[in-house]
């Protein structure tokens, strides 16, 4: 019989969002994402509350309102400058730039748009906004270990590394 995900279990999955409107995969996660339910919220609770019950195997679709987890849009996060105004490394649709406010804090912008004479830059998250698909393939279900319980994820041990000078072999 298969482990059912629930609290304390370690749980692997691939998952991508869709927007639901357009139907176009917005992210895609290729390798295995893993945590232990209940321990660790590396996942939107929405989706996690979702995959409780779920088993190895399972595909599920879980619909999610993009302002709920990432928050309204926000058009005062949108700035179009000159281009002449913005370094050349920064002219590439997609470059991410990293900005800071007269606070000291710094926020994540998008460059989304750009023409001959303008550039456009988006502190928003390219989510908030959207009604969005988040598509779960549920690759592993197993008791999460008492390591892994403390971690909310994987744990991988090194290797044992003797600290006693006296075992120490010279390398010549």
């Amino acid at each position: 019989m298969s482990e059912l995900i629930q609290h304390n279990k370690f749980v692997e999955l691939n998952y991508k969002v869709v927007d639901e409107k357009t139907g176009q995969v917005l992210s895609t996660v290729e390798f295995p994402l893993s945590y232990v339910h209940g321990a660790d919220q590396v996942l939107a609770k929405q989706v996690t509350d979702e995959l409780e019950g779920h088993e190895q195997g399972d595909v599920i679709e879980v619909p999610i309102d993009g302002n709920a987890i990432y928050g309204p849009r926000d058009e005062n996060l949108v700035f179009t400058d000159n281009i002449e105004n913005v370094p050349e490394d920064y002219r590439e649709i997609g470059m991410k730039i990293l900005m800071e406010n007269e606070k000291g804090e710094t926020k994540e912008f998008i460059v989304t748009r750009m023409d001959d004479k303008t550039l456009t830059v988006d502190g928003n998250n390219p989510l908030c906004g959207r009604d969005l698909i988040f598509k779960l393939e549920i690759l592993t279900v197993r008791d999460a270990t008492p390591e892994e319980i403390e971690a909310g994820t994987r744990v991988i041990n090194g290797p044992d590394i003797d600290h006693d000078p006296d075992k120490i072999v010279p390398l010549n």
